[in-house]
């Protein structure tokens, strides 16, 4: 859930493994009580009188054509007069007779939109035939007052990148709640009001201010979260709506590491299965060796890291976490293995490292004569500088709004008495991602306790229809998840179903992309339970982090 950095089905390689995580880690908590219906509601009408205004972006990397903009929402919702914070927009226009804007969101959770949609916005041109094509960087992510835990040292830096001891429970816990302590530090107010809830009522204050009546829109990934509880919230507001590799609503994040774990574990043999085919694998033509020689790599960069260029030290866990970023799309498998081979025969990490880009790992933050005007910037909810935003970014923003999402915070005693046998789960789940995932799962350890509305109140949506894209072989979220958010969002939901494979289908599948576009251009809806073959054809993938 990376940027979720995305192939045979996943396939659930330990039966009670997803029961026993679910046992050990506790139940939902109560859900928390609607407003009463006379009860005065915040006045928010000056938030929703904003006409964006557009100019064109700055920056070395920025496409010409590619406009920026930014819109202002509350900080607090419940408080709107507490203070505000600025969400940054990007845009390409729309080249023929527009009907307003396409949305946007390319996962995470954490990934920052605009960044996305300048490197890769050629995928979405044919949407500018009816739509100006419109992405944003949601609250405490990228420019729009970016989290951070740390100064890329330290016991926060350590955790998310997969580096704790799992052997000493309590020492452990006592690391992650002073991890959390230091993310609260770095990250400014806006950590107190992060996770979906409140980014999809970002959404609609954007919506207005784009100047649609509806919300067109296009999520991958975590974005099919954000949009489905976009649909709760406003279900009369939303316009066309197709959502590609479908998140979980119900699942707590204990049964999501262990689907997680799974699918790249399966991800990852079958790159072994392609690996051991070739010459060059550095893992030789045994396959049933080759599996065993990634554990002991693994193993043996966390008994025994290596410097890197950066000044910090690459551990075993850091490969996990960049291969499973590779493992997203099989484009990206030729690459992977030449930067296998640097590691094993060179020692050399630059080019395992660039799966990993932005996703901490240990790594130092950016930090320049700018960086007092930045923590300015995010103290008072300002935009911040692109130079500006902490190398750390992503991680930390992922495990904020996963862990403001969640409701489940079972206590020390718990955690002590369970994590024996929720490591064994999560490591017959998968002996190289197993570790990497648990870990990502204790880190809401010390963190408050997450909302209960997606479990508890995003179903039976009463919308305009919307387009669901599962893929049979993603290995991040599982088909059998849109088949489940299908049901719980009721009769609105309309689901394809993608026979190929990898993270997503639209950027991957002819067949996809042609369906959401004639849905979200035209209206043209598929039927419920119709699917796209497996395609050879493909775009390069579309990121995502989270699951």
């Amino acid at each position: 859930m990376l940027v979720k950095l995305s192939t045979r089905p996943v396939v659930r390689h330990c039966a009670g493994a997803g029961a026993l995580a679910l046992a050990l880690l506790g139940a939902g908590l109560p859900a928390l009580p609607s407003p009463a219906a006379d009860q005065p509601q915040p006045d928010l009408s000056r938030f929703y009188r904003q006409k964006a205004s557009w100019a064109a972006c700055e920056g070395p990397d920025m496409p010409k054509d590619l406009q920026c903009a930014k819109v202002t929402v509350p900080l607090d919702y419940a408080h709107p007069a507490t203070g505000t914070l600025d969400v940054a927009l990007a845009r390409y226009r729309a080249t023929g007779p527009s009907r307003g804007s396409v949305l946007l969101n390319f996962g995470g959770p954490g990934g920052a939109g605009i960044n996305e949609l300048a490197a890769d916005g050629k995928d979405f041109m044919d949407l500018t035939n009816g739509y100006d094509v419109v992405t944003f960087d949601p609250r405490g992510v990228g420019r729009s007052s970016p989290v951070s835990c740390s100064e890329g040292t330290g016991e926060a830096s350590a955790a998310m990148g997969g580096n704790a001891d799992l052997s000493r429970p309590r020492t452990l816990l006592q690391k992650l709640r002073r991890a959390a302590d230091q993310c609260a530090r770095h990250s400014g107010p806006v950590l107190q009001h992060i996770g979906t809830v409140n980014a999809a009522r970002d959404l609609d204050v954007i919506r207005q201010a784009l100047g649609d009546k509806k919300l067109n829109y296009l999520g991958f990934s975590y974005g099919t979260r954000l949009g489905a509880v976009y649909a709760a919230q406003f279900p009369h507001m939303v316009g066309r709506m197709a959502l590609d590799g479908v998140d979980t609503l119900t699942e707590p994040l204990s049964e999501q590491g262990l689907a997680g774990a799974e699918g790249q574990q399966t991800a990852l043999d079958d790159f072994l299965d392609w690996c051991t085919t070739d010459i060059a694998c550095p893992f030789g033509q045994d396959r049933r060796a080759a599996g065993d020689q990634v554990v002991q790599l693994v193993r043996s960069l966390d008994e025994n890291p290596v410097p890197t260029d950066f000044g910090g030290a690459f551990s075993g866990q850091d490969l996990v976490g960049a291969i499973g970023q590779a493992l997203y799309s099989k484009e990206l498998w030729p690459s992977l293995e030449r930067a296998l081979v640097s590691l094993v025969e060179d020692g050399d990490t630059r080019r395992v490292l660039s799966f990993s880009e932005g996703g901490g790992f240990g790594l130092p933050v950016r930090q320049d004569g700018r960086g007092k005007d930045a923590d300015r910037r995010k103290q008072d909810g300002g935009l911040v500088d692109t130079v500006d935003v902490p190398a750390d970014n992503l991680p930390a923003a992922l495990m904020a709004i996963n862990c403001a999402d969640d409701p489940d915070r079972p206590t020390e005693a718990r955690i002590t008495k369970d994590l024996k046998d929720l490591r064994a789960a999560y490591e017959q789940a998968s002996p190289v991602f197993g570790r990497f995932r648990l870990t990502q799962l204790l880190m809401c350890y010390g963190r408050p306790k997450g909302t209960d509305f997606i479990r508890d109140r995003v179903r039976n949506v009463h919308s305009a229809k919307m387009l669901l894209v599962g893929t049979r072989g993603d290995p991040a979220t599982p088909y059998r998840w849109t088949v489940e958010t299908a049901r719980r969002l009721g009769s609105s939901a309309v689901v394809l179903d993608n026979k190929g494979e990898g993270h997503t289908g639209y950027s991957s599948s002819t067949c996809v992309h042609r369906k959401v576009n004639d849905f979200l251009l035209y209206g043209s809806l598929p039927a419920s339970g119709s699917s796209c073959p497996a395609d050879g054809n493909s775009w390069s993938s579309t990121t995502n982090t989270s699951n």
